[in-house]
């Protein structure tokens, strides 16, 4: 690494040919400097390290990037750009000296070390202030190299400093996108910040660094003549390279998929156009040594895993699609472009650093050739691999290829600085320098591309693809259902928190393997997850995450949280398959799980925490329809047999009024005249019961055929909240299948409110089939057992979770609630509310104005009444029956009070 403190390097020297290279001057200063030279070689260290051990640490494969990137190649970043922009400028060490810069160097660790600790552990706080140190220390090392290049006297390649200056810009702007993702977002959102995270750290922070150092730091690799357009190509290249970055995270962030893989595809052509420079160079004297041949292929796969992410943007169906696949090309981009290219400059710049004339630096870089052509192509090769769509047993072994070619540069490193020391030593020993060149130097071996590493490389890698196929594991125990792997992994980030696993339902291409990445954001308590396929996630304290790997997916799986209660509380995590031979999307009728012993338990699908409603679905109203003046109504109430969903996911063969449950709700005064057409267009007989009115049930109340009709006239005599449903037995399967309703005959004199809400409690009996398409009807026996899957409010389970009711501060709203049931009693509370007037079954049980309160309204089956409450804060308030059991089962909702 380089001494900035060291003299100005001289001018470039002239070849013979009258061309420029710089000389071995030109390259990083002599010496050694523990806070430059070393935190590069300790990053890569640790992330073998938790490669290697760490699959149980939390996000240890982001850790393992991160460490690589964040860590070694911003380290590598600074140092280098700080050495070349006082190489190129040959400013003065006072410009910006060795104590300024440790500074920056230290709070770059610091920041470092504070982010790559916040993730992992969910210390949004931590990471903040991680993101923010080291931001903070690139910001601070832009500003002077900007201050170096206004000092500077005019001079060739300032445009290497201008790439420096842009790349700084960009590296506070992925820092924040960063620190935003840590928050755990849910799609598109986290897929977006992902890819607009990942473009301005990779291609703006590194990418431009990289084009702006390897104008000239290549022809001096390869010991080559510059091009003489060399810089400018760079300047040239360098607003299309940057327009491209800002366009492309421009595109993620106001989703435009095609804007940013539009300038992807721009920035590929700049780098090609910047690319020119190199290929004289390149020509006079071809790549045949570890540093320039790995710089090379890291430069290819930038190219290609630009055009990659592009190709996957073009191609993707939405966002959530490019984050299930971002991460194969994440990491090609990580190894094969940016970890490769740290390799290959350390391996040219270590032994230049230390100096010790010729004979020392050739026996630093000679270390570095041994083994060269097998280490780059097993880790060429390795990234190619994890890219193809291989199952995953081969990706395993080409990983850890992989991790072991990368693993063997470190000893090649102390090596290297071990044999220059010697040979510095030697050549200022007592008989003066030595100038004598050894007569075999590695750096006269073979041309690399004709060594016999080669095909020896290339066999080993192909035996591991073929080991790795032909692995048990592959075949076997991943698909126990003979389903054939993709090879592709579906990585799934899932937040556990208030009781609910978000998102709560996953879709897996068949023959993906699953990888769920969980984090506990809940601040009180731990949460894990548990799959019927017996993986599981240790129990997580707050802040924490861990991965689970759940296998090759070939059919539903379901998944929840083990905590005694949990469960209960609808902690329910459902993996759907897509492609899938049997009933797509069915979800388990029953849940085994320690909570029940081992047996197994029923589903409780109507618990806060399920899952998102089917696409379409829209909540029953639950607004009180408006009195009219209209004194006599005339109804038409048409029985349909219809699917519809009752929870979250769970799907049942309705009966209802007019398609509805509750049917339509009938508002009225003492007084008014109700006349009511009943048309059966079910398969069986029905019939209707107005409480409202009274009535000999012999003929109104009789039971119509399928196809006939009768009409049904009352009047109003008495005030309430009357319930209406079918009559014909057995009723409590015809009134739980959805064939009831609500009449509202207001009381004389009822004082105006600003909110009237009706809220009809039920209960929903499941049969064998819950699935979308194939749904039973009502289970008759449940109904008479008294054994409800599903306790809802308005006919649907966790509605107005979604839903929610409003009011704003200061207003008056009244809940008129009916208990529909058939079996079983309401105690309607709202969280955080005191009722001030309460009125039920035709009498005030609380008149307004008194200095009484309520805190439940308690009714029976078939039982009404309404309560007042005014919301003196904003906030989210809860109402749900406090029968807790059935408030569990999904008798609850989420009133929004706005200011």
């Amino acid at each position: 690494m380089p001494d900035t403190d060291s003299k100005p390097d001289p001018a470039p020297t002239r070849t013979a040919d009258h061309g420029e290279r710089p000389t071995a001057a030109a390259l990083p200063g002599r010496g050694n400097w523990p806070l430059r030279d070393h935190p590069t070689t300790l990053w890569l260290t640790a992330a073998l390290v938790v490669a290697a051990v760490g699959r149980g640490l939390p996000a240890s494969d982001w850790l393992v990037v991160h460490l690589v990137l964040l860590g070694a190649v911003t380290h590598a970043v600074m140092v280098w750009s700080t050495h070349f922009a006082q190489a190129l400028l040959k400013t003065p060490p006072t410009v910006d000296g060795r104590r300024e810069q440790g500074r920056r160097l230290a709070l770059l660790v610091i920041g470092t070390f504070l982010v790559l600790v916040g993730v992992p552990a969910g210390w949004w706080a931590v990471t903040l202030a991680g993101a923010t140190t080291a931001a903070a220390a690139v910001t601070w090392h832009g500003v002077q190299l900007w201050r170096r290049l206004r000092s500077a006297l005019p001079g060739r390649f300032r445009i290497t400093i201008r790439y420096y200056l842009a790349a700084a810009a960009c590296m506070p702007v992925g820092a924040t996108f960063g620190v935003l993702l840590a928050r755990q977002p849910a799609d598109p959102w986290h897929a977006r910040l992902l890819v607009a995270h990942s473009l301005t750290m990779a291609l703006g922070w590194l990418g431009l660094t990289v084009t702006g150092t390897l104008v000239t730091l290549w022809p001096t690799m390869l010991r080559a003549k510059m091009d003489d357009r060399a810089e400018a190509l760079a300047r040239q290249a360098l607003p299309l390279l940057g327009a491209a970055v800002a366009l492309s995270v421009t595109g993620a962030l106001l989703d435009v998929r095609t804007l940013c893989a539009t300038a992807l595809l721009a920035y590929a052509v700049g780098l090609l156009w910047w690319g020119r420079a190199l290929l004289a160079p390149a020509r006079r004297s071809p790549p045949r040594r570890f540093a320039t041949v790995s710089a090379a292929a890291a430069l290819a796969w930038l190219v290609a895993t630009v055009v990659a992410v592009a190709v996957l943007l073009l191609g993707a169906a939405d966002w959530s699609a490019v984050g299930d696949r971002y991460d194969r090309v994440a990491g090609a981009l990580a190894v094969g472009f940016a970890l490769q290219l740290v390799l290959a400059a350390l391996s040219h710049l270590v032994p230049s650093v230390l100096g010790g004339g010729p004979s020392a630096v050739r026996a630093g870089l000679g270390w570095f050739e041994r083994g060269a052509p097998f280490r780059v192509v097993v880790l060429n090769a390795a990234v190619l691999l994890w890219l193809l769509p291989l199952p995953s047993a081969p990706r395993v072994v080409a990983a850890v290829a992989a991790c072991l070619a990368i693993a063997s540069f470190l000893p090649l490193v102390g090596l290297s600085v071990r044999d220059s020391v010697r040979a510095r030593r030697a050549a200022s020993g007592p008989d003066g320098p030595s100038t004598r060149v050894p007569t075999r130097s590695p750096l006269q071996d073979k041309p690399f591309w004709s060594s016999p590493q080669l095909p020896a490389a290339l066999s080993v890698m192909a035996l591991a693809v073929a080991v790795g196929l032909g692995l048990p594991a592959a075949r076997a125990t991943e698909a126990g259902d003979g389903t054939t792997p993709t090879g592709h992994t579906t990585t799934v980030r899932v937040v556990a928190d208030a009781m609910r696993f978000t998102p709560a339902t996953i879709t897996v291409p068949r023959g993906d393997r699953l990888v769920v990445e969980l984090t506990n954001r809940d601040a009180t308590t731990t949460h894990d997850l548990v799959l019927d396929t017996g993986a599981r996630t240790p129990r997580l304290a707050p802040g924490a995450t861990a991965r689970l790997d759940a296998g090759v997916v070939g059919g539903p799986v379901e998944g929840w949280c083990s905590v005694v209660g949990h469960l209960q509380m609808g902690m329910v995590l459902h993996v759907r398959v897509s492609g899938a031979p049997a009933a797509e999307g069915a979800p388990a009728a029953a849940l085994p799980g320690p909570a029940s012993g081992g047996h197994a338990m029923p589903a409780t699908p109507g618990q806060p925490g399920h899952s998102a409603m089917a696409p379409g679905f829209t909540a029953y109203d639950p607004v009180l329809p408006p009195l009219t003046a209209a004194r006599t109504h005339r109804v038409t109430l048409t029985v349909e047999e219809q699917e519809q969903e009752v929870a979250p996911g769970r799907w049942q063969r309705r009966w209802t009024y007019d398609g509805t449950s509750p049917g339509p709700t009938l508002h009225g005064r003492v007084g008014d005249v109700f006349e009511v057409t009943l048309v059966n267009h079910g398969t069986m007989g029905h019939s209707v019961d107005f409480h409202a009115g009274s009535r000999a049930p012999d003929d109104v109340m009789r039971t119509v055929p399928p196809g006939g009709s009768l009409t049904y006239r009352f009047t109003a005599t008495r005030a309430g909240i009357w319930m209406y449903h079918c009559a014909t037995m057995p009723m409590s399967a015809h009134i739980s299948a959805g064939l009831f309703g609500a009449v509202v005959i207001e009381p004389p004199d009822l004082p105006a409110v600003d909110r009237s809400y009706l809220l009809v409690q039920s209960e929903a009996y499941l049969g064998a089939s819950t699935a979308r398409g194939s749904a039973s009807e009502v289970d008759a026996t449940k109904a008479q057992g008294d054994s409800p899957d599903v306790v809802a409010f308005n006919g649907v389970a966790d509605q107005y979770d979604t839903t929610p009711l409003t009011a704003r501060v200061g207003e008056r709203v009244r809940f008129w609630v009916l208990d529909a049931g058939p079996n079983r009693p309401t105690s309607f509370h709202v969280v955080g509310a005191q009722f001030d007037a309460a009125w039920a079954e035709g009498a005030w049980l609380l008149r307004p104005g008194t200095s009484g309160g309520s805190q439940t309204l308690s009714l029976g089956a078939s039982q009404g009444g309404f309560v007042d409450t005014v919301f003196a804060e904003p906030g989210h308030y809860a109402f749900v029956d406090h029968v807790m059991a059935d408030a569990e089962r999904g008798a609850h909702g989420i009133m929004v009070v706005t200011p």
